[in-house]
């Protein structure tokens, strides 16, 4: 059980135990690194609808002393969450990653069909994460699952490093980059803290995978070894086209361990996540009144709005609830006014000192003007539908218009309706139309898809989709699904 890693030097566990991570993160959640990011939010904002689980939300079955270190996704009609804690049934003795699902935030959040939570990554001896996999960071982009993780190979001294895995379903995962590291301790510098590399938090923006982690040997880490550094890439292992964040931005670096000189928050165990209404990052890390959320823009170089604070008890923490590519949830009755902030987090100290009880907190952010021009509203309203201009319905999806001629179909499509059209995208081209009886594909591999006026084939998630557009299908191969020039999932 390596809880206390970040509190003892010369551990290399997974995970900061609360104390250390609040003497990390400081009274006001102070910035890290010698150079402190310019202009302090200015803009206040105001929050509501403060709300905490009534109980547990998550815990593994008998034998799993603790529970911590989640991931929290909203994936459709259901909230998923991966966490750190320990299987008895799953070998190697060690740090396991569990998996849980539940139709509500505040749980319970069980395996599929309400069985006990199942561990599906544990350690791979003889690698990177031979005895401890933990803290999961679980992005969907394109259809592909990839979990960001921490690895330890053993208990003492050895050093974490960070790893990736990918799925199809979020359940039953592959290690990517040849089961190897794909970021390691920098070694910057030596601290008597040598945790390592680890705590990932991953987010997806503008085909860039953003990557913020923890690193003691950093350069830019704090006198006990707290901070996160961000990277990004194209490539979800980053092994090709890496950047780093340093103290004039991004920029290109050789590859995963170059020089660690940007902290962007002085504290353990933090995630991140982007906030479409505010066009910026969102990042939770814990102080002494609760979760702190500190933004940044774009670039990580300004502040752009003062730092809120979700309060409660910790003791471990925190996970946002994120969507699959990690950016807010949209506000169903208030999409352009309204960001709903939660978390999950660790609770209380349990069995030999490990964080426990799984327990839900947030708030909303309020007076948010997040329709204000055209480019946010596309982004704010990702998913949404609304009438358009002829009698039709448009629905917003990856930053397009498209116009689909059957309400019933934009109804299914749609993560909600609008009653109204936004003043914002009153100026915005229809990419593609989905006429009524459009032609409609499927491949064994990819499914349903439907072909658009555009020429393109834009998948849909089911048959009855196809179904209500009253499109006939025709069965085509792998091959031929791929030949067709693509748009994005509908």
């Amino acid at each position: 059980m390596l809880v206390a890693a970040l509190a003892a030097a010369g551990l290399a566990g997974c995970s900061a135990a609360g104390q250390t991570q609040a003497e990390g993160a400081g009274q006001n959640g102070g910035i890290g690194g010698d150079k402190p990011a310019a202009n302090p939010g200015d803009v206040p904002l105001t929050t509501g609808a403060s709300r905490a689980s009534g109980g547990v939300v998550a815990a593994g079955g008998p034998g799993t002393p603790y529970n911590y270190g989640p991931t929290v996704m909203l994936d459709g009609d259901r909230a998923r969450t991966w966490w750190c804690s320990q299987s008895p049934a799953a070998p190697p003795p060690g740090d396991d990653i569990l998996y849980g699902e539940s139709a509500s935030l505040d749980g319970p959040f069980t395996g599929p069909g309400g069985t006990t939570p199942p561990a599906v990554l544990s350690g791979d001896p003889g690698h990177f994460d031979g005895a401890h996999t933990c803290d999961p960071s679980v992005i969907r982009v394109d259809g592909t699952y990839y979990l960001y993780y921490t690895g330890a190979a053993g208990d003492h001294a050895l050093g974490n490093s960070i790893g990736v895995a990918t799925s199809r379903d979020g359940r039953t995962w592959t290690r990517a980059n040849d089961g190897n590291a794909i970021v390691g301790p920098a070694e910057d510098v030596h601290r008597d803290n040598l945790y390592g590399a680890g705590q990932p938090a991953a987010v997806y923006l503008d085909g860039w995978f953003y990557l913020m982690f923890t690193d003691t040997t950093g350069r830019g880490a704090g006198w006990n070894g707290a901070g996160q550094f961000v990277l990004r890439a194209k490539d979800p292992t980053f092994r090709t086209g890496v950047e780093a964040l340093e103290d004039n931005g991004f920029a290109p670096v050789p590859g995963t361990a170059a020089p660690r000189t940007r902290s962007v928050v002085d504290a353990f165990s933090v995630d991140l996540m982007w906030v479409d209404a505010l066009n910026a990052f969102a990042i939770a890390h814990e102080t002494d009144g609760g979760t702190t959320i500190t933004f940044f823009d774009r670039d990580f170089a300004t502040r752009p709005y003062r730092a809120v604070v979700i309060p409660g008890t910790w003791r471990e923490g925190p996970g946002l609830v994120r969507r699959p590519d990690g950016h807010a949830p949209v506000s169903m009755a208030d999409p352009c006014g309204r960001v709903p902030v939660d978390v999950v987090r660790a609770t209380v100290i349990g069995e030999a000192g490990a964080p426990t009880d799984l327990r839900r907190f947030g708030l909303d952010l309020t007076g948010v003007s997040g329709c204000a021009n055209q480019a946010q509203a596309l982004a704010t309203l990702n998913g949404f539908a609304m009438p358009s201009p002829v009698r039709t319905m448009d629905f917003v999806v990856d930053g397009r218009l498209v116009r689909i001629d059957r309400r019933s179909v934009a109804e299914k499509l749609a993560t909600r309706v609008l009653d109204q059209r936004i003043v914002a995208l009153g100026q915005v081209p229809v990419a593609a139309r989905l006429a009524s009886g459009a032609a409609a594909v499927q491949a064994p591999s990819y499914g349903f898809g439907l072909i658009l006026d555009d020429g393109r084939l834009w998948p849909v998630a089911s048959a009855d989709i196809v179904a209500m557009n009253g499109s006939a299908v025709t069965s085509i191969t792998d091959a031929q699904w791929r030949d067709h020039p693509p748009g994005p999932p509908l």
